[in-house]
């Protein structure tokens, strides 16, 4: 679990290296605090979550549904601790598998770059499939088929520029949370119920038969309700270049939860509030609700917002995906040619054929039952999260205990809390999405014994680029 970090051995210059020096690329700095935000709020994407997740959250809560999120919420908080401390002892763009890997050994970084690689091949397909339902106002299409093409343009613009992408991103986020900002006004606006039935989860059918919604559907839900919060990470995996990392990925982090949170949950409130009955939330149907509270036409104009949110949403998590592919080549986890093609850059910097790597596959997912992806990435975002608070509990010894970084407060308490408690709501999860997410695990361990183990002198060397501004 503890294997001895070890240099690479000297090797011809590949893509993923400088061609004079043989030194690994590295990334250009180029965002600040409030570009890495914009990216890093757009790929939380508080709108598509809140209008593509947070329906099925609806449909097996009801009424409990914001107490859910309130509580993934809070585990998120100690998340992002763990995440601020270990983004700036490890300032990478191999994101948690370089965080972990470099303080609690190279095989727990190798199970972290899985539970990673299963949530960034997954989770943008799961948002472009949400697209289908936000474009019907003007135009009708297949679900799978309006994904795919949301998930192929996102990968288009993933190749341009990083700074143009986040003024881009950003211009969509004012939208997206515009968005939210409407139903949150009119939600408010036809109360039916009082804050009280936050409290108390009740689901209704269709001929209005209400159900009781206990702990065990909460726990259920949980791995869900993280995945709504879950893309705060991504000022990690910009970390390698946001200008004066030490300081600004805590920043970034702390910051983007704390607003995708409001954006999440104010909305969320309203419409358990607003909805004119029990069965019309559970049926979780938001754009109908809208029309019902207002015309067709504010109906039409919010849909708009969120299908341009989605095709955000899918941009932002490109550029952050591609960048774990490429961070994965630099550190010699494939075969040669394979490192190769994953560390090659453009003439924009960016990494373009990580970037196919992560966009054509996301197409072709779009193709997969919507509710199997969205249950194996809860599953992977639990054990991704526990992985990382393991890691945090090595965060100050030896090199790394004077090592200038952001500190955590109440460490270790809240490491080992995460621990318990994400360890415990993975075996609530569904059972096939935990064989599914174990059986690839397992295919990878085999991978790391037989493949890179024997090669560790040249194979998965973690990259950790020299941080000019310490």
């Amino acid at each position: 679990m503890t294997d001895t970090l070890r240099p690479p051995a000297a090797a011809a210059p590949t893509a993923a290296t400088d061609s004079l020096d043989g030194a690994p690329k590295k990334l250009s700095r180029s965002l600040g605090v409030v570009g890495g935000t914009l990216l890093t709020l757009s790929c939380v994407t508080p709108a598509s979550s809140l209008f593509v997740i947070v329906p099925s959250l609806f449909n097996s809560l009801g009424t409990a549904t914001a107490l859910t999120i309130g509580i993934g919420a809070i585990l998120c908080v100690a998340v992002a601790f763990c995440y601020s401390e270990l983004g700036t002892l490890v300032p990478s763009a191999g994101g948690e598998y370089a965080m972990v890997g470099t303080l609690a050994g190279r095989f727990t970084g190798w199970l972290v770059f899985i539970q990673s690689l299963i949530v960034v091949m997954i989770v943008p397909s799961v948002i472009a499939l949400g697209t289908a339902d936000y474009l019907a106002p003007i135009v009708h299409i297949d679900p799978a088929v309006a994904g795919a093409g949301v998930m192929l343009a996102a990968t288009v613009a993933g190749l341009l520029d990083l700074r143009a992408n986040a003024w881009i991103t950003g211009i969509f986020l004012v939208l997206e949370v515009i968005a939210a900002a409407v139903v949150s006004f009119l939600g408010f606006a036809h109360t039916e119920r009082g804050m009280g039935s936050l409290l108390h989860g009740v689901t209704a059918d269709t001929g209005g038969a209400t159900s009781p919604v206990g702990m065990a559907a909460v726990l259920a839900a949980m791995g869900t309700a993280l995945f709504v919060t879950q893309g705060f990470s991504t000022a990690i995996y910009l970390s390698e270049e946001l200008e004066n990392p030490r300081r600004n990925v805590a920043r970034t982090v702390l910051w983007t939860l704390a607003l995708s949170v409001v954006v999440i949950m104010v909305p969320v409130v309203a419409i358990t509030m607003g909805a004119p009955d029990l069965a019309s939330l559970t049926g979780g149907d938001i754009s109908t609700m809208v029309v019902g509270w207002s015309n067709s036409a504010v109906g039409t104009f919010i849909s708009l917002c969120i299908a341009l949110a989605i095709i955000n949403a899918g941009i932002v998590m490109v550029i952050q995906n591609s960048r774990v592919l490429f961070a994965s080549g630099r550190d010699q986890a494939w075969p040669a040619p394979i490192n190769r093609a994953f560390g090659t850059l453009n003439r924009f910097s960016a990494p373009w054929v990580s970037t196919l790597a992560v966009g054509v596959p996301g197409a072709v997912l779009c193709f997969v039952p919507n509710t199997m992806l969205t249950n194996i990435t809860g599953v992977a975002v639990a054990a991704l999260y526990l992985l990382v608070a393991v890691a945090a509990l090595f965060s100050r010894r030896k090199q790394h205990r004077d090592a200038p970084a952001w500190r955590q407060p109440l460490w270790p308490v809240l490491p080992v809390l995460l621990i318990v408690v994400l360890g415990y709501i993975l075996t609530q999860l569904d059972v096939t999405a935990l064989l599914w997410t174990g059986g690839i695990t397992v295919a990878a361990s085999l991978y790391w014994l037989l493949y890179l183990r024997p090669r560790q002198d040249t194979h998965w060397v973690i990259t950790i680029p020299e941080d000019e501004q310490l």
